[in-house]
């Protein structure tokens, strides 16, 4: 999980927010998020920032719909506040079961595409055409052929099974860039910064970051139609992670009881959403559970003791911040967020193909958000297809109320979309 202290900041930092500032958010909040899991909910499941919903954050919230940092922070809030709301009553358990599970996996896929895609964009490995919209690289810089050896390295390391796959990925890359880039020195690679910006000066932007709802809460241009669909997809996509994670890591954990419910769920989904509302507020948009606790549960964690160590690291963290901030180069970070969209898609294989309606609405889920560059109309295409093809299979009454009721709302926000 530490890759997420360099991932989220750089990638937070493409949206306008200070390195520094949400570095130390994404320190506290993992921190906080981590021990009160330990602690209240008595579960070995530690959090941080979530990637999905962060690369949602950056690069559909903020440079596709128009919001500022600050809007979107204020909208990762209310999202915030819908999931506790949702989870103190029973409109989660409405939901998950309204939700296909198919759909799910869909869309948790389609965000990994997503994730890999902007890792490959950003290592500059696949770039704009204006031919056919995009293009491999032609391989002439050097800052291609770093983050193309960083991604075989962590592969490699995935394959072989390496715990630490990631995080020795990035250094070690980060190593042979600064060694390569001291040789040569206009080559675009990673460098040691000035012996003068070795400090903790740039920790100090919380207060930037911390006080940037504040501003999106006053802006008029939060309160568009359209913020009803960062919403929706805000809390949706962390209520998937989370449950997902929850369901995955409980069985091996032991923590499944005799009736098949999960011991301290319900703790345990309000820390996650109480975490979302807290890191918003710090300076970085929601905070989800990271399916990286099964490490530890493979390790032997049973209890709440595992993720309670994870967010003192993660607060001890923050003296490593001067050098932290090295590995924060596009050819660095490339790596790990191709790996996290690797190991998202892997939700691929649970999908019924075999059902020409599931691979349809499946199909349509992935390849719009991928192609559209963003997990909003990726869900929102999900849910319709999966109604339209459930009505032309005369399964309607297999439909929750709640799929009718969420496919018309995004069909009548593409119509107001083509209308204003």
């Amino acid at each position: 999980m530490s890759y997420i202290l360099v991932v989220n900041p750089t990638m937070l930092g493409d949206a306008g927010m200070p390195y520094g500032g949400v570095f130390m958010a994404t320190a506290i909040i993992a921190g906080l998020g981590s021990i009160a899991m330990g602690l209240w909910a008595k579960l070995p499941l530690a959090l941080a920032p979530g990637m999905g919903t962060n690369a949602f954050f950056t690069y559909v919230v903020v440079a596709q719909m128009g919001y500022s940092w600050q809007e979107a922070l204020a909208a990762g809030i209310i999202a915030g506040v819908m999931f506790l709301i949702i989870s103190l009553t029973g409109v989660r358990k409405m939901i998950m079961e309204a939700v296909p599970t198919n759909l799910r996996y869909a869309i948790g896929a389609g965000i990994g595409f997503f994730i890999a895609f902007i890792g490959l964009r950003n290592a500059g490995i696949i770039v704009p055409d204006a031919g056919t919209l995009v293009k491999l690289t032609d391989f002439s810089q050097p800052m291609v052929w770093l983050a193309l050896f960083g991604i075989v390295l962590v592969f490699v390391l995935h394959a072989l099974k390496f715990r630490f796959s990631i995080i020795v990925s990035i250094f070690t890359t980060a190593v042979i860039g600064i060694i390569f880039g001291s040789i040569f020195p206009k080559a675009g690679l990673p460098a040691l910064p000035a012996l003068a910006d070795f400090n903790y000066k740039p920790l100090a932007d919380l207060s930037i970051t911390a006080k940037g709802f504040v501003e999106g809460f006053a802006s008029a241009n939060l309160w568009r139609w359209d913020l009803i669909l960062v919403i929706i997809s805000f809390t949706f996509v962390d209520m998937f992670d989370t449950m997902g994670t929850f369901m995955a890591c409980a069985g091996p954990a032991g923590l499944i009881k005799e009736d098949g419910s999960m011991e301290g769920a319900d703790r345990g989904l309000l820390v996650d959403s109480g975490a979302t509302v807290i890191g918003s507020m710090l300076g970085t948009p929601v905070t989800t559970t990271y399916i990286e606790s099964s490490a530890g549960i493979a390790a032997g964690a049973r209890s709440g003791f595992a993720a309670i160590v994870v967010g003192l690291l993660f607060f001890l963290s923050i003296l490593l911040f001067p050098v932290i901030q090295i590995f924060s180069h596009p050819a660095v970070t490339a790596m790990a967020l191709v790996l996290v969209g690797v190991l998202m898609a892997q939700q691929l294989k649970n999908i019924e193909w075999e059902n020409a309606g599931v691979a349809i609405f499946a199909f349509m889920t992935i390849i719009i958000t991928v192609l559209t560059y963003s997990i909003a109309n990726g869900i929102a295409f999900g849910f319709v297809f999966y109604t339209v093809m459930m009505l032309a299979q005369k399964k309607w009454k297999e439909v929750h109320p709640v799929m009718y009721v969420m496919s018309g709302v995004f069909i009548a926000y593409y119509i107001l979309q083509a209308i204003f």
